[in-house]
Formats: C-alpha cells, sequence, structure tokens
C-alpha cells in the first residue's frame, strides 16, 4: 500500500514539475518582462497604443516565431520533443532562437525604441549565445537562464529608476527555485546545470541593461 501511495505521489510531482516547467517557458521571458515593465513602473504612462506595438514585435520575435520555427525543423525531421532536448539537436533551435531576435533588436533599433527596453532583447541574445557556447560541453538549463535574467533585470531597473522591489524580487527567487527544483525533477538537469544556467542568466542581464555596466553596449549598440 506504501509503495502505491508512493507511486502516486511520484507521478502527481512529476505532473506539478512538467506544468511549472510549460508555465515558466524561457520563450515568454522577454515578453514578460515588458510587460511587467509597462505595469509596475512609470513606463505605463505611455500611450496605449505605442505600448501594444512593441508587445507584438516582441511576441511575434521572441514567442511566436521561434516556437513556429522550432515546431516546422521538429515535424520535418521527425524528432519527439525528447529527441530535440538532446545535446547534439539543440543547436538548430538556439540558432533559429537567435536569428529572430536579432531581426527584433535591429527592428527596435530601427524604431528608435529606448535603450533600457531594446536592452531586454539584447541581454536574451547575450544569454542565448553563450548558452550556445557552453552547450558544447555542458548542458545549461535555459529555464533557469531566463529565471536568472528576470532577477538581473530587476536589479538593474530597481538602480536605474530609483526604487526598491522587494517584494517582486522575493517573488522571483521563489519562483527561480520551484522552477529550477522542477527541472531536476523531470531529470532534464542536474543540480550543477541549473545553477550555471541561472548564473549566466543574471549575470548577462545585469551587464547589459545595469546603468553602471551597461555603458560599452550603450556606446556601440544604442
Amino acid at each position: 500500500m506504501k509503495r502505491e501511495e508512493q507511486i502516486i505521489a511520484e507521478k502527481s510531482m512529476m505532473q506539478v514539475a512538467r506544468v511549472i516547467s510549460a508555465l515558466f517557458t524561457p520563450f515568454s521571458i522577454p515578453f514578460v518582462a515588458f510587460l511587467l515593465l509597462f505595469l509596475v513602473s512609470y513606463l505605463r504612462i505611455m500611450p496605449l497604443s505605442y505600448k501594444l506595438i512593441v508587445l507584438g514585435i516582441v511576441y511575434c520575435f521572441t514567442i511566436m516565431l521561434p516556437t513556429l520555427t522550432i515546431f516546422l525543423f521538429r515535424k520535418l525531421n521527425g524528432f519527439s520533443p525528447a529527441e530535440l532536448g538532446e545535446r547534439r539537436h539543440r543547436y538548430v533551435p538556439f540558432i533559429l532562437t537567435i536569428a529572430s531576435y536579432i531581426f527584433c533588436l535591429l527592428l527596435m533599433n530601427r524604431l528608435h525604441i529606448p535603450w533600457y527596453m531594446s536592452g531586454i532583447i539584447l541581454s536574451a541574445l547575450v544569454m542565448l549565445i553563450i548558452c550556445v557556447i557552453v552547450n558544447l560541453k555542458w548542458k545549461l538549463s535555459e529555464h533557469m537562464a531566463g529565471a536568472g535574467a528576470v532577477l538581473g533585470g530587476l536589479v538593474a531597473f530597481s538602480a536605474l529608476f530609483g526604487y526598491n522591489p522587494v517584494w517582486w524580487r522575493c517573488l522571483f527567487i521563489f519562483v527561480a527555485g520551484v522552477l529550477g527544483s522542477a527541472r531536476i525533477v523531470l531529470g532534464h538537469h542536474t543540480l550543477g546545470e541549473v545553477m550555471g544556467g541561472f548564473a549566466v542568466g543574471l549575470v548577462c542581464s545585469l551587464l547589459v541593461l545595469h546603468p553602471v555596466s551597461n555603458i560599452l553596449f550603450r556606446i556601440f549598440l544604442f
């Protein structure tokens, strides 16, 4: 009886972990970051039409286009979702996503969107490139890289706008912990891969977005 209860508990835990992993997909991170920026910062005073245009651009190039191209790549090659998650098959999805982010960044620069907004896309792009390079030897967690990027962006924007979002910070630290645990429970990553991914996302976000460290990015790219 105890064995059956243990099996049921393990299945329930796996289902919860899958739901958490699906909810906090890396593709949604830039869109969520822009949405929070328009809701909780002084940027909420911007015209609704402007906010919708920016959110539409971000959604198309960071969620819809990468998801569609990766889906077509998987179908054309007959890969299952599990096979696509293997390290040797991960590079094409990475490259497709990076190309989409580059187009998004170029379009934002063309539309003269402020650096602290297009910088969100740039930090995600830098994070993806580092993940591709590191994945040659070590399978980092992109989910946790996204979680680290969100927390780093929150710290950077709090310094830029001069406020202390302590409750938001606590919330995202909690979400990062839950997400990392879910990735380990599902067996997709080890603790080291989870922590490594989080560190990459956090550092990239701080370097690109924080007003103390992003001077080089602003000079050469904006």
